[in-house]
């Protein structure tokens, strides 16, 4: 692939190998299609989600993209009482990505971040690079590398 993102650009500075995805000539929208549109099992495909918390904190989780987010055991993850979905306007302002193509890295500041169970089953996985159209694929060791995050259940 010849577009290279902020993300993937982030992920070569710091020589983190990864796989880059384009599904811009598709129709896909929502995260279940994209996995099919590009032939990727959907339960390694994971969407990022910017939440506040009551004490105004922001919190980031990446989760399946087949799941939704339980909002108790978001907030048990990250030590607050209640936590709630930011609006979708207020998510370019904060982050620098529009809603659809957000990703854990790159973000405009670094909020504490919470991946789901569920990746740990997995070698690698899969989410936004930083644009609509566009995903990337790494390791969580990787991840780990460029993004600080902590492992807890955030789905039933």
């Amino acid at each position: 692939m010849d577009y290279k993102t902020n993300v993937m650009r982030m992920l070569d500075q710091k020589k983190i190998p990864y796989k880059s995805y384009s599904y811009a000539d598709t129709d896909a929208i929502s995260g279940a299609e994209v996995a099919e549109a590009l032939g990727q099992n959907p339960a390694q495909v994971f969407k990022t989600l910017v939440t506040v918390s009551k004490s105004n904190q922001y919190f980031v989780f990446v989760i399946p993209v087949k799941k939704e987010l339980d909002l108790k055991l978001a907030a048990a993850s990250a030590g607050e009482k209640s936590i709630r979905m930011l609006p979708a306007k207020e998510l370019l302002p904060l982050t620098g990505y529009v809603h659809g193509g957000c990703s854990p890295i790159g973000m405009k500041k670094v909020y504490r971040t919470v991946v789901d169970v569920a990746a740990s089953h997995f070698e690698s996985i899969i989410f936004s690079a930083g644009k609509i159209g566009y995903q990337v694929e790494l390791t969580l060791a990787d991840l780990n590398k460029i993004l600080p995050y902590k492992v807890a259940s955030l789905t039933v």
